[in-house]
C-alpha cells in the first residue's frame, strides 16, 4: 500500500491526527490541495482542554513560548456575558491566544520531525472501496496518479470532498440572518484605555477589549492582539443581506461600526507587515454528519460538524477528535483492537459534538437584538451571579464536563474523565503527568503501597507503558465534591481514565477490573 492512512486536508485537524497515527506506529500521508501553507488566519488562539491536551504532548511549550505549565483564564464570556472564572475553585478553562497560523506552523513542524510526508498541491478526486483497502484518485502537480490505504480520513473542512465521495449527509440548518465583517485596522491612540487595552469611544462609552460586545442593534469586538494591528468585527442582522461574501472596504467598517455602536470609530489602514484580514460572512451553518464513518473511511473536525464559532470552540472540538482517533485507527492497522473500539471513536466524539452544536446556539440566541433578548440577558446576568452557574459554564464550554462511558460497573469516580493535572514522585525524580504522556502510549500510574499492579501489565507490555510513583498532590473529580482517594490510574493515549482504584493494596476485584478495562480498551493478552 502506498499508506497505512491517507490523510486528506492538511490544517491542524488533519496535521494532529497525523502525529499521532505516526506516534502509535503507523505511516500516514497527508495530501493538502492547497500547494503552500495559507496566509489566511481563521483564528486567533485556543479555548478549552485542548489547551491541555497540547501540553500533555509537549507542544504548549512550542506554541506559548513559556516554559511554565498553562494558568486558566480569569474571566471570558458566554454569548457576550462576562463570566468571572476567578470564583471557581476548579477553573478548567484554558486559553492560549496564537493564531492559527502558528498553531499550524508547529504541527507541520512536528509532523516534519516525525518523518510524516506531508504533499501539497495535491487533492482527492475520486475514491473507491474494498474489502480491506482505500483506492483514492489524487490529482497533484505533475498529473494525477492513485493511492491505496488501509485507511482514508477526511479533515477536509466543513465542505468536505471526502464526506461528499463517501456518501455521507451532511444534515442540519443554515441561518441566513447575519452578516459578520472582521478587519484587521488602526484606531486613534488617544481611544485606547491604558488600563484596560479596549477602546474609550466617545458618544458610546468603554469597550473592554477581547470580548463580544452586545447592544441593541448588533455585535462588536476589538481585539488588540499582539504583533498585529487591532482586528475588529461587528455582527448585524439587516434586512437587507449583501448578495456576496466580498472583503468590506474600510468605509464599510466604519459604516457596520456607526450602525452597532451608534457612534463613529475612525479606522485606519493597517501598519506593519500582512497578511491582514478583511472577511465578510453572510449567515452560518450548524450541521452534524449523520456518520463519522462508511466503512474505511472516516471523518474528523469541521468535515464531521460545523457549527457557529461563537465562543471559539472549533479547534477544541477538532482537535480532540484527531486524538480521540489516532490512537484507535492505529490500533486496528496494527492489529490489536479489540472489538468495537473504532467504532467507539464516532459514539464518544458526536456526542461532544452535539454538545458544541447545542451551547453555540444558545449563545447565537443571546445575542440577538431585541427585547426579548435583552430581557433574557438580564435573567442570564442573575443566573451568573451564582458560581455553581458559572462552574456549569465554564465545564460545558472547555469540554471539561466530558465522561465516557468505559464500560465499568461501579467504577471510581474519575473513570471515564479527563486525568487531572499530576505531580509524582519516582524513586529517582519528581515528574508531572504531562512529562509522561508525549509519546501517547497507553499508560498505568502504579500508585500503590508496594507498586503491586505492575506485575497485571506481563500480556500487555508491548502496548501499555507503567509508572510506579507516589502522589505529591492531591486529585480532584470533575464533581468538585471532596478529592476521591486514587492509588492507581489506568489511562488511554487521549489521557482519559480508563479504570481507576483507591485501594492502597489491591484485592482480587481491582486486578480483575484492571484486566477487564486492559483487554476492553488495548485487546487480548499476548499468549505467554
Amino acid at each position: 500500500m502506498s499508506a497505512d492512512v491517507v490523510i486528506a486536508g492538511g490544517g491542524p485537524n488533519g496535521l494532529m491526527l497525523a502525529c499521532e497515527l505516526s506516534l502509535a506506529g503507523v505511516r500516514p500521508v497527508v495530501l493538502e490541495r492547497l500547494p503552500e501553507r495559507t496566509r489566511e488566519n481563521r483564528a486567533n488562539g485556543l479555548v478549552g482542554q485542548v489547551v491541555r491536551v497540547l501540553e500533555r504532548r509537549g507542544l504548549y511549550e512550542r506554541l506559548s513560548g513559556s516554559k511554565e505549565p498553562p494558568h486558566p483564564a480569569p474571566g471570558f464570556v458566554f454569548g457576550a456575558l462576562p463570566l468571572d472564572l476567578r470564583v471557581l475553585e476548579d477553573n478548567p478553562l484554558y486559553l492560549l491566544q496564537v493564531p492559527q497560523l502558528r498553531i499550524e506552523e508547529v504541527l507541520e513542524e512536528r509532523a516534519v520531525e516525525l518523518g510524516i510526508e506531508i504533499r501539497r498541491g495535491h487533492e482527492i478526486t475520486g475514491l473507491s472501496q474494498q474489502d480491506d483497502t482505500v483506492t483514492i484518485e489524487v490529482a497533484g502537480p505533475a498529473g494525477p496518479y492513485r493511492m491505496e490505504a488501509a485507511f482514508l480520513v477526511g479533515a477536509d473542512g466543513g465542505g468536505s470532498l471526502t464526506r461528499k465521495l463517501a456518501g455521507i449527509g451532511f444534515p442540519g440548518v443554515r441561518r441566513d440572518a447575519t452578516v459578520s465583517r472582521t478587519v484587521h485596522a488602526t484606531v486613534p491612540d488617544s481611544m485606547v484605555d491604558p488600563a484596560t487595552g479596549g477602546l474609550n469611544v466617545p458618544g458610546y462609552g468603554h469597550i473592554p477589549p477581547f470580548m463580544h460586545h452586545r447592544t441593541e442593534r448588533g455585535l462588536f469586538v476589538y481585539a488588540p492582539l499582539p504583533g498585529k494591528p487591532p482586528l475588529m468585527t461587528t455582527m448585524e442582522w439587516p434586512q437587507d443581506l449583501p448578495g456576496d461574501e466580498r472583503p468590506p472596504t474600510l468605509d464599510e467598517m466604519r459604516a457596520s461600526v456607526r450602525r452597532v455602536l451608534d457612534a463613529d470609530l475612525p479606522l485606519g489602514e493597517p501598519d506593519g507587515e500582512g497578511p491582514f484580514l478583511r472577511r465578510t460572512l453572510v449567515g452560518g451553518n450548524t450541521r452534524i454528519a449523520d456518520r463519522y464513518r462508511e466503512r474505511r473511511i472516516l471523518l474528523v473536525g469541521d468535515a464531521a460538524h460545523v457549527h457557529s464559532a461563537i465562543g471559539g470552540p472549533g479547534l477544541n472540538l477538532g482537535l480532540q477528535d484527531a486524538v480521540n482517533l489516532g490512537w484507535k485507527l492505529a490500533a486496528e492497522i496494527r492489529g490489536w483492537a479489540p472489538p468495537g473500539l473504532l467504532d467507539s471513536y464516532e459514539a464518544e466524539r458526536r456526542a461532544a459534538s452535539e454538545r458544541v452544536v447545542m451551547h453555540t446556539q444558545a449563545q447565537s440566541a443571546l445575542i440577538a437584538p431585541g427585547g426579548e433578548v435583552t430581557a433574557l440577558r438580564e435573567l442570564w446576568t442573575e443566573l451568573l451571579g451564582d458560581r455553581r452557574n458559572v462552574q456549569h459554564i465554564a465545564d460545558m464550554m472547555s469540554g471539561a464536563d466530558i465522561r465516557y462511558h468505559t464500560g465499568a460497573v461501579d467504577g471510581h469516580p474519575l473513570v471515564g474523565q479527563w486525568a487531572p493535572d499530576l505531580l509524582l514522585d519516582t524513586e529517582t525524580w519528581r515528574v508531572r503527568l504531562a512529562e509522561l504522556t508525549r509519546d501517547a502510549r497507553p499508560l498505568l500510574l502504579d500508585l500503590t503501597e508496594e507498586g503491586s499492579l505492575a506485575g497485571e501489565l506481563l500480556g500487555w507490555r508491548d502496548r501499555v507503558d507503567v509508572v510506579t510513583a507516589r502522589l505529591h498532590d492531591p486529585v480532584t473529580a470533575r464533581s468538585h465534591d471532596p478529592a476521591p482517594p486514587v492509588t492507581a490510574l489506568l489511562l488511554r493515549p487521549d489521557c482519559y481514565i480508563a479504570w481507576a482504584s483507591a485501594s492502597p493494596r489491591p484485592g482480587s476485584d481491582d486486578r480483575e477490573g484492571l484486566r477487564s478495562a486492559l483487554s476492553r480498551w488495548f485487546g487480548a493478552p499476548l499468549a505467554a
